[in-house]
């Protein structure tokens, strides 16, 4: 028999604050608006960094990473297993002239360093996909017996690589993220670093499970089809029902084309939709670690009264959305989706056993 997967902790640092509280206070102000950083000479592109000290790369991942860590409650728990989901891991730190390393795996050995970390360490890198496939994994691992709690760290921060790609692919808003609005122009990177602390002890959210589809007919896209098989999948093995489902914790960055890709997968499970949220508009694309950033902030969110929608970003009419300024009834049950490149297609379905 499965065990239950709770989360224990989380600890967050991102471009609304160092931490949750502050995060959370952000929240009630204005969105905020992205920095223009250069990428090339004369190329501007906009992005969010994280309110962490300046320095050196490593220096600040190495704060980010700590502080992310403490906040969560898991610092004592260095013989647990370490799920590292990143996409560019130390491609910043390489450009700022720092020495190649033999292979990408060196680079998550050296952050579990800064941790003194004992248990065993694995690195997760399926592009924005990241951390809900480590969450997925260290699930696995819990409610199956293997260990009796596991730690899921979503590192990504800035780099040039990063954001000309981005840009040369025509993905970036040139002002703002304006996620499901009419307006719509493309995401905003931005950076963070996050932890989910997984354990089987009792804690107030339950991981249910969830799935994972990789569907490569549109490498840089997603696929209505494979959202929807995801999403059944994922009923599938938490023993639940498209109607048990309260709220859902969309992708939506702001692409024109995807926005209305998810949607149209989702709406051919649910019927109608129910609550919907994007947090992209908050914290920026947040890439590999956009799962453990979302997820971290969506739970501290709701379980301090607070709706993260900005006033004035409406969704476009053509979705026929319910209204996104208005929190659930009730939030019993959270389906949270990440989408990414290479055809990933992740989600996971929590329980509020408190609502």
């Amino acid at each position: 028999m499965s065990r239950r997967c709770s989360l224990l902790g989380r600890g967050l640092v991102s471009t609304l604050g160092p931490d949750l509280a502050s995060a959370l206070a952000a929240l009630n102000r204005p969105p905020t608006q992205p920095i223009r950083q250069e990428v090339a000479p004369g190329v501007l592109v906009p992005a969010f960094p994280a309110a962490a000290p300046s320095g050196p790369w490593s220096e600040r991942a190495r704060a980010m990473v700590l502080a992310a860590l403490q906040e969560s409650g898991a610092l004592g728990r260095r013989d647990a297993p370490l799920f590292v989901a990143s996409s560019s891991v130390n491609v910043g730190d390489l450009e700022a002239g720092a020495p190649f390393l033999p292979d990408c795996m060196d680079f998550v050995e050296q952050v579990a360093g800064w941790l003194d970390w004992r248990g065993p360490v694995h690195w997760v890198n399926t592009a924005c996909t990241s951390a809900l496939v480590a969450c997925l994994s260290a699930h696995r691992l819990v409610s199956n017996g293997e260990a009796d709690d596991a730690v899921v760290l979503g590192l990504e921060l800035g780099n040039r690589f990063t954001l000309a790609g981005f840009e040369g692919m025509q993905l970036l808003d040139p002002e703002a993220p304006r996620p499901l609005a009419v307006a719509r122009r493309g995401l905003v990177i931005g950076e963070a670093a996050a932890v989910l602390w997984l354990g089987a002890a009792p804690g107030r959210w339950s991981l249910l499970g969830g799935a994972n589809r990789v569907d490569g007919s549109n490498p840089a896209g997603a696929s209505r089809s494979a959202i929807t098989a995801m999403v059944r999948q994922a009923l599938s093995v938490a023993g639940l029902a498209a109607h048990d489902i309260d709220l859902i914790k969309l992708q939506a960055a702001g692409s024109p084309q995807n926005d209305s890709e998810e949607l149209a997968g989702l709406g051919a499970v649910f019927d109608p939709l129910p609550t919907v949220l994007t947090l992209k508009h908050r914290l920026g694309h947040t890439l590999g670690a956009s799962g453990c950033a979302e997820l971290a902030l969506l739970t501290a969110s709701l379980e301090a009264g607070q709706w993260p929608w900005a006033a004035g970003l409406e969704p476009d009419p053509a979705f026929g959305l319910p209204p996104l300024h208005q929190p659930p009834a009730r939030a019993r049950h959270l389906l949270a989706s990440i989408l990414g490149f290479g055809g990933g297609h992740a989600c996971t379905l929590w329980q509020d056993t408190a609502a």
